[in-house]
């Protein structure tokens, strides 16, 4: 049996790509790599082939916050809380709404959701050493004060 070596992309069902790809492309700075008809587009990071797709499912109704299935996808945005809070600033500067930042002691992150209401998180890590030595760590949320 073999052990799962990396995530490899992610596959979130919007309700129109006309609406969707621009907070993606334009807002995210994700490039566009390809289109599978009227129906899916595909974005790379650099490193991958595709790491995001965008489903369009016209119609398609959200689920209630206690429903079950994605919760959010996280996005690492830099390497430090400076790069963080330049991310924030830049998306308020597009009217991205944030609606919330935390420090998870072996990450800190903001929050925000994309047209579709999907939860997006954006972070930088701490030092690695924190959750080698203490795995539990990645149980911790904090308030965190950006610059």
């Amino acid at each position: 049996m073999g052990m799962i070596k990396a995530l490899g992309h992610v596959v979130f069902k919007v309700r129109s790509l006309e609406r969707s790809v621009p907070f993606y492309r334009d807002i995210l700075g994700m490039r566009e790599v390809a289109r599978y008809g009227d129906s899916m587009v595909f974005f790379s990071l650099g490193q991958n082939h595709h790491d995001l797709a965008l489903m369009e499912l016209p119609g398609a109704v959200s689920g209630s916050a206690a429903s079950v299935g994605l919760y959010h996808a996280a996005f690492k945005v830099g390497d430090n809380l400076a790069d963080l809070g330049a991310f924030k600033n830049y998306l308020e500067s597009r009217d991205v709404v944030i609606l919330g930042v935390s420090d998870h002691v072996v990450s800190q992150s903001l929050y925000v959701v994309d047209p579709d209401g999907i939860e997006l998180e954006f972070y930088v890590d701490a030092d690695p050493k924190i959750w080698k030595e203490n795995p539990s760590a990645v149980a911790s949320i904090r308030p965190l004060q950006l610059p």
